[in-house]
């Protein structure tokens, strides 16, 4: 397998083509539409979409009654038709078609010189400046599911989904403009039939407000549907008798604008985006209503007929991704959509704390403060409960616990973040009692020895949280967690009696990655209240994620179990989407390739997959209670994520062993 050509990966290039066209000129439009095919071909494109009525234009009105335009269409569908010949994508253009002496808005579908099928358009608009069931009849009135169309006899009617037999989850459905507007859209049981990728051949002249409107009704079908939705409009060249024209032309993905092409350009152009028929299909599975509502529907159906084709795709060549991924999926990159997901993130965080306060009657936090990164945003989110319950912020308990390995700057960081939050500030040295753990252990720092194991660290995280949890119990509050949804992952916490455990934890669905962006929000915006010290934020942000455990140098987290940037990528799309290691490493290289080699992304996919899989689960199947806050899913037990403790790891790692070191 080619790991740099995206149909290896299940994704499939699509296109819209908008040419400029000629009122009653069908060689000139076929002309059109033959170069922008080409051109699309050229670029690995499988599916391409043209107007409605594109090779007439749909402005004729009543010369679509004269057999000449007729004539002349079928003689411009016979030149797209052969051009196809040599083409390995399917072409879907609009025309209209005598049936049994009656007129049809139809969109056919070609491939390599054979007409895979005719689609007419069922939903005639017969309202405002639209007057279409005066030449066409809706392809409800068929009475025939075949014709003779240049030679070839081929299926004819609006219930069928033509399915690529080499990209099995590439399943086509065709519909004709106003379709799309209905109450229920022709595309809505076609997805519930299989469809992945919808495509709606349409005109649509142009007045104010249609071109948002179009796009909110694309996107949405999209959604509803789980599917990918392309659309056409008509350009330039169409009768601006009583109309106008914009040319739009769009590609939407279960909800997410994928492309929209300039509007009201005066030549021909066209559009591409890269589909995720893969994350379609995985929707679907996720999602238990879709198979509920196949089987609400399935005298719907099963009236769709499958038309098989073959696109006989070059997957030996590379054949790069052309589509925005994210590197950082839990974060928006648009600076004023990532405010609004700050302030929604900390609502959920506040909302979910004040309410287990409410509950219980306790009116006190405690909180480990590390001068790091989560108990830095978990202290934040506990000030802002306090404020929205009316209790001060005094009572908070934050407390400071230098251990073996403590560093001066993480210290000092821990007692200006209490300071700047205005909670109550304790600092305990807990030293001396993890030495008399180590001695009535026997470990060999009784002896001065320099061992720091496991047990050495996991000694000292287990007495801070010992020391927070009595502290609770003296005070008469309630221990809140800090460690983050990254950790969960990867197992990076002290099982039971350390970091692993509180009373509640409101960071457990909250990623490393999110986090940062959280207190850097919080301390850009100023939302500690004026005259605060919000450097102190941006000085825990610059400071080396480690959990200072080991004397003798900086313990790196990061060295340890990967950069954090690529492990929430990692785990967003092993949660989300139950991609194999493969994909998610195409998908790196081509989010990350500025800044991590293949090798490396690999390197570290692998470090994810041991310890997600086979190594951590027994940890997320008893942690406390803490708010889901995000779509990208979380690790409680009782939410998104529901695993044995001791599964093996082996069909991933060997997934990850297929992934090259170097482009290939």
């Amino acid at each position: 397998m080619r790991f740099d050509n995206l149909y290896n990966h299940d994704f499939a290039r699509v296109a819209v083509g908008v040419p400029q066209c000629r009122v009653a000129d069908p060689m000139f439009n076929a002309a059109q539409t033959i170069a922008l095919l080409k051109d699309a071909a050229a670029e690995g494109v499988a599916v391409m979409a043209f107007p409605e009525l594109g090779l007439s234009a749909y402005s004729c009105d009543d010369l679509f009654q004269q057999r000449a335009l007729l004539d002349g269409c079928e003689a411009a569908l016979a030149e797209v038709l052969a051009a196809t010949a040599e083409l390995s994508l399917v072409a879907i253009v609009g025309m209209p078609l005598r049936v049994e002496q009656r007129l049809f808005n139809c969109a056919v579908v070609l491939l390599r010189g054979r007409i895979l099928g005719v689609v007419p358009k069922t939903f005639l608009p017969n309202y405002g400046e639209f007057y279409e069931a005066r030449q066409f009849c809706s392809g409800e009135e068929a009475t025939v599911d075949t014709v003779a169309l240049l030679g070839q006899q081929v299926p004819f009617g609006s219930r069928q989904i033509f399915s690529a037999e080499d990209l099995p989850l590439l399943r086509l459905h065709v519909e004709i403009c106003e379709d799309v507007w209905t109450p229920i859209p022709p595309s809505s049981f076609a997805a519930l039939a299989g469809a992945t990728v919808l495509v709606n051949l349409s005109a649509s002249n142009v007045v104010i407000g249609k071109a948002a409107y179009r796009r909110q009704l694309v996107s949405q079908q999209s959604a509803r549907c789980l599917a990918a939705y392309v659309y056409s409009s008509a350009g330039a060249g169409e009768s601006t008798t009583d109309l106008a024209w914009d040319g739009q032309a769009l590609v939407c993905e279960n909800g997410e604008l994928l492309v929209e092409s300039e509007r009201f350009l005066r030549g021909s152009h066209r559009v591409t985006a890269d589909v995720d028929l893969e994350r379609l299909a995985r929707e679907r599975m996720r999602q238990t209503s879709f198979g509920d509502s196949v089987r609400l529907h399935a005298a719907q159906v099963n009236a769709f007929r499958q038309v098989p084709f073959k696109l006989d795709l070059d997957r030996d060549q590379p054949l790069a991704l052309r589509r925005r991924v994210e590197r950082f999926p839990y974060v928006p990159a648009d600076h004023s959509r990532r405010d609004e997901r700050c302030q929604e993130v900390y609502n959920i965080q506040v909302q979910g704390l004040t309410q287990r306060l409410a509950s219980s009657g306790i009116k006190k936090l405690v909180v480990g403060i590390s001068g790091g990164l989560d108990s830095t945003h978990a202290l934040l989110v506990a000030a802002r409960a306090m404020d929205a319950l009316g209790l001060p912020r005094t009572n908070i308990i934050g407390v400071t616990m230098p251990g073996f390995a403590t560093g001066e700057r993480t210290r000092e960081q821990a007692l200006r973040l209490m300071a700047a939050v205005g909670c109550e500030a304790r600092e305990i040295d807990i030293r001396p009692s993890c030495a008399q753990m180590l001695q009535d252990i026997g470990h060999p720092h009784r002896d001065d020895q320099p061992v720091y194991d496991v047990t050495f660290e996991n000694v000292q995280a287990g007495e801070r949280t010992s020391h927070l949890f009595r502290l609770a119990n003296l005070s008469g509050g309630l221990v809140l967690g800090t460690g983050d949804l990254s950790e969960l992952a990867l197992g990076w916490c002290t099982y039971g009696v350390g970091d692993h455990m509180s009373h509640y934890n409101v960071n457990a669905s909250v990623p490393k990655t999110l986090i940062q962006h959280l207190v850097r929000w919080v301390a850009e915006t100023g939302q500690l209240g004026a005259g605060t010290d919000t450097q102190v934020l941006l000085d825990i942000l610059g400071t080396e994620i480690s959990p200072e455990l080991v004397p003798g140098g900086l313990q790196s987290t990061e060295a340890t179990v990967g950069p954090y940037a690529l492990q929430d990528f990692n785990l967003f799309y092993t949660l989300r989407h139950g991609y194999t290691p493969t994909k998610i490493a195409f998908l790196a290289r081509h989010a990350w390739s500025e800044v991590y080699q293949l090798a490396e992304i690999k390197r570290v996919l692998r470090i994810f997959v041991q310890r997600f899989f086979k190594g951590s689960q027994f940890k997320r199947s008893c942690v406390p209670n803490a708010p889901k806050v995000g779509s990208g899913g979380s690790l409680s037990p009782r939410g998104d994520w529901r695993a044995p403790s001791d599964s093996e790891a082996v069909v991933w790692l060997a997934d990850v062993d297929r992934i090259p070191d170097e482009r290939a």
